[in-house]
């Protein structure tokens, strides 16, 4: 009976974590990351990923992550091999003439291009075969390689046609990931179609390119651009609100995306259904831009009073002291340790306010509007054996293209 009801009604997923959870997470986190100088960072990865994946249920059976950050720290470790050579072509083209330097480094920004590709398969592969339900193991096949120069030719004709080819380069990439998956024996097959983008792609970017023009163009002729600075502080009004309509249509345009090639994966007879809302990304966005406008304007309020305390006597008297205040904080060392933990708190409070509010909530956005139907198809998948390979993620985590 219980095999019937599988098989008549989609199984909704579910994310059942909470903000203040991950919160929590996080904060411990950065306070033991600060003594360790970073390296705890892979612990704190590891920490979210379990409870990301242990959160979300499937017909009431929770994704187990197995990872570990021992093999987080090592794939880094190993990644670094890579990179030595890129730093010390890095100096070396710092001492050349000009020409010589633009040119070398062009070509060391093409060759980054195609490792982040290679990378980010990899460490996709590193995550899915870490990643277990029902004990069964995920995993990805295909060839990184074959990714990367796939993904770095696509990256070609996109620039050769400004974009206008990207619905083919998005159903493609997205088509060799999911149709190289695995849940245990069970092969993943993606059947979305660049058609199904067309529409809604070539909307979105006439209007980008309009709005985007008209509101450069406006700025522009109200002297937003002037080599000494903007000659009137409403001049860069008409590209913000332009770049704020751009941005919104732009993640309009991604729910579309995401909703239909979301909802042509499949694994045999099992079908995946997403359906991601645009007014839920962009609420996102617009509660991330409030939550850190918010710590920032914390942060610059304890700055000041950091430097009042510090210079407090050019406050003396009836008047501000700007000479004497302005040489208390350039012979103090307790000024240059402010600024450095300030800068940390600026980078800390982004990173924090990105994971609650982008990370967090995506991740919950997809899963809650997420169901799966025919599941009783997957009681008969059978396990395969572990991938063990320890450096799958060290290239994307030093290239900074990880997720999750």
């Amino acid at each position: 009976m219980v095999l019937e009801n599988e098989q008549e009604r989609p199984v909704q997923v579910v994310f059942t974590g909470t903000r203040r959870e991950m919160a929590g997470i996080v904060l411990r986190g950065y306070a033991l990351m600060l003594p360790t100088i970073g390296l705890y960072r892979f612990w704190v990865t590891t920490w979210k990923r379990r409870f990301y994946w242990s959160n979300t249920e499937i017909h009431g059976d929770p994704l187990d992550y197995t990872g570990h950050a021992l093999q987080l720290l090592i794939g880094f470790m190993l990644a670094l091999i890579v990179f030595v050579p890129i730093y010390a072509l890095f100096f070396y083209l710092s001492t050349q003439s000009g020409e010589v330097a633009v040119s070398g480094y062009a070509v060391v920004a093409v060759v980054l291009w195609f490792l982040t590709g290679y990378a980010t398969y990899r460490a996709r592969d590193f995550r899915l075969s870490r990643t277990l339900w029902r004990g069964i193991r995920f995993d990805q096949a295909g060839s990184a390689f074959g990714y990367a120069f796939r993904r770095f030719g696509w990256t070609i004709l996109m620039l050769l046609t400004l974009g206008i080819i990207y619905p083919w380069m998005a159903s493609n990439l997205w088509r060799y990931r999911w149709n190289n998956t695995w849940y245990g024996d069970r092969q993943f097959s993606f059947t979305g179609r660049a058609r199904a983008l067309l529409g809604p792609y070539y909307l979105a970017y006439a209007v980008v390119v309009v709005v985007g023009s008209i509101g450069a163009l406006t700025s522009a002729g109200m002297g937003a651009f002037t080599p000494g600075g903007p000659s009137n502080p409403l001049s860069v009004v008409p590209g913000l609100v332009a770049a704020l309509i751009c941005g919104a249509v732009i993640l309009i345009y991604q729910s579309r995306e995401m909703t239909r090639f979301w909802s042509s994966v499949h694994i045999g007879p099992s079908n995946l259904a997403v359906t991601i809302r645009a007014r839920s990304l962009i609420g996102q966005y617009l509660l991330f831009g409030l939550a850190l406008l918010g710590i920032y304007i914390v942060l610059a309020i304890g700055g000041i009073i950091v430097l009042f305390i510090l210079a407090n006597d050019a406050f003396a008297g009836d008047q501000f002291d700007m000479a004497l205040f302005m040489g208390r904080l350039q012979g103090s060392a307790g000024v240059l340790i402010a600024v450095v933990i300030g800068y940390l708190l600026i980078l800390a409070a982004f990173s924090f306010m990105h994971e609650l509010f982008i990370g967090l909530a995506f991740w919950k956005l997809v899963a809650n509007h997420a169901t799966i139907s025919d599941i009783a198809s997957l009681r008969t998948v059978r396990a395969r054996g572990e991938d063990k390979t320890l450096a799958g993620e060290g290239l994307a985590d030093a290239l900074n293209v990880g997720a999750y």
